[in-house]
């Protein structure tokens, strides 16, 4: 059994899946190291350590991308963070845009042992507070045809299946507009270059396209 990434390791791991699970572009070394805000020469030694541990794959100037290995370490990653978050949600009484640093934090400390209790007890629950797919213990995930709602047409109807957890105040604005995973949207503008309007629950929303960049309905 392979030995327990380190808590950068893990960090870097996670950011180089994230950046491909909603769209195939793999990721540069510029682009990791703006995503972690760290130093491109830190991303430089660190890819060298993980493409030496069997991690990732990556030449020189190159796009990184995740091995098999390094594919089911993020995995695990993902699953502790997401697990986390969606029980910082239902059990103790955090807001959805409330969970994303604290679960960063709590990912790294959390035993297996707990980590199952916790997903035993939220009923083996197959998406996190934000609708991004739970991966399960053997590191499948649960998946359905999407498209992005700043990249739908007018007239297109979908159902929310995940939001970006990157900025909290975006979160709060749907939340209050009566947007989150599960809402039946219709695209009703989508020419606007500054927005896409919406109907939900029979309400007309406005939402500006860089949050509607962030959020995925079904297709």
């Amino acid at each position: 059994m392979p030995a327990p990434a380190s808590p950068a390791v893990e960090d870097y791991l996670k950011t180089v899946y994230a950046h491909t699970e909603w769209q195939s572009e793999p990721i540069t070394p510029s682009g990791l190291a703006a995503a972690l805000g760290v130093a491109p020469s830190s991303v430089t030694e660190m890819v060298k350590k993980m493409a030496a541990q069997g991690l990732v794959q990556h030449v020189p100037y190159g796009a990184i991308r995740l091995t098999d290995a390094g594919r089911a370490r993020a995995l695990a990653v993902v699953r502790r963070h997401r697990l986390i978050e969606t029980w910082l949600v239902r059990e103790m009484g955090y807001a959805w845009d409330e969970v994303h640093d604290e679960a960063e934090i709590l990912e790294h400390a959390v035993s297996d042992r707990l980590l199952e209790a916790i997903d035993e007890r939220l009923g083996r629950p197959e998406r996190d507070p934000h609708g991004d797919p739970i991966p399960a213990a053997d590191g499948s995930l649960v998946s359905e045809p999407s498209v992005r709602l700043d990249e739908a047409v007018a007239g297109h109807v979908g159902r929310v299946i995940r939001i970006s957890d990157r900025d909290p105040a975006v979160l709060r604005e749907l939340d209050g507009a009566g947007v989150g995973p599960g809402s039946e949207l219709r695209v009703t503008d989508a020419a606007d270059p500054a927005a896409v309007t919406v109907t939900v629950g029979g309400t007309g929303r406005t939402i500006a396209r860089a949050a509607a960049a962030g959020i995925w309905i079904t297709a």
